[in-house]
């Protein structure tokens, strides 16, 4: 089991140019907050939600407004290089999208903690039961619902969730 918490960070660059050439595609222009959205969008490490990424953006321009980074989330999504995720909780995230190898979910549903894997084994079998049924796989989403270590009762339990909140404070 691969974990992608330690995977290299996007090429932002890269990803901007791409976010650039869709706009000037669309006849839209390339502002500074878009840019600023767009920028802290691609360096957040996995799965960000809208109000996170409201909060990482305002605390470099504080004028900038919910409206403006869901419509920036959205173009983003409409070119490919954002991934909406919907999980158990309701709560609509985004990730990188794009270049990024496809991963799988395990979700706490007590402290709400998305951690990505990707497993062979896993990608293997979906493929095999797909075929038994005479199926092609088109796409596919693996989420499994359970509860970390700490959500369990372990004593001195790990919670990915807090471990995640002390990396970033």
């Amino acid at each position: 089991m691969h974990d992608r918490r330690h995977s290299v960070l996007p090429d932002i660059e890269s990803l901007m140019g791409q976010f650039h050439a869709y706009l000037s595609k669309k006849q839209l222009k390339s502002t500074r907050q878009r840019d600023l959205i767009a920028q802290k969008f691609f360096a957040a490490h996995g799965h960000i939600s809208i109000e996170e990424l409201l909060n990482l953006s305002r605390a470099e321009n504080p004028r900038i407004g919910y409206a403006t980074v869901y419509r920036t989330l959205k173009l983003l999504a409409e070119c490919g290089l954002a991934a909406q995720r919907r999980f158990g909780d309701g709560q609509t995230m985004y990730e990188t999208a794009g270049d990024t190898e496809h991963h799988d979910h395990l979700i706490c549903i007590e402290c709400q903690h998305v951690l990505e894997f990707q497993n062979d084994d896993i990608e293997h079998e979906q493929e095999r039961v797909a075929r038994s049924f005479g199926f092609s796989l088109v796409r596919h989403r693996l989420e499994l619902y359970g509860l970390c270590p700490r959500a369990r009762g372990i004593k001195g339990g790990w919670c990915p969730n807090e471990e995640q909140r002390k990396l970033s404070d």
